[in-house]
């Protein structure tokens, strides 16, 4: 096959652009022009603005989807320690002065407790999370109805 008659062009670019464009095309082994030379014929294809878009939105979907994942465990985060405050203040009395110090003791063991069985679940992959979502009759498993 024959190839095409190459053309001999000269422009100008900044040094960190001309830097770049050296690290990729020896990383790639190829020379310079033909990165130059693909580029620039993937800037002018006229289906490359659709390509890019095509890709981009589907970028988008992929992190509109992550992001309503976190807003779900936000809320779900949320809901559940608002819960818990307001039954522990609720639910808890006030202790004497004379019993302040011991419950700080027990208070300090039960925390250290907490922090090595979370630790020990988010090792695990395991999150409440999770499990609450599983556990809500009905759900699907975060499907907006709407």
């Amino acid at each position: 096959m024959k190839r095409p008659a190459r053309v001999k062009v000269t422009f100008r670019l900044s040094s960190e652009v001309s830097s770049q464009l050296a690290d990729y095309a020896r990383r790639k082994r190829v020379s310079q022009g033909s990165v130059v030379e693909a580029a620039l014929a993937s800037h002018l294809s006229p289906d490359g603005a659709d390509r890019l878009e095509a890709a981009l939105s589907r970028r988008l979907d992929r992190l509109s989807r992550q992001n309503d994942q976190l807003q779900r465990h936000l809320t779900i985060s949320n809901e559940t320690l608002a819960l818990f405050i307001r039954f522990w203040l609720t639910a808890t009395p006030p202790l004497p002065d004379s019993h302040q110090a011991a419950a700080q003791a027990k208070g300090r063991e039960r925390f250290e407790a907490f922090v090595e069985t979370l630790g020990r679940r988010l090792a695990k992959g395991r999150t409440f999370a999770d499990e609450v979502v599983r556990d809500l009759p009905g759900d699907d498993g975060g499907a907006d109805p709407a």
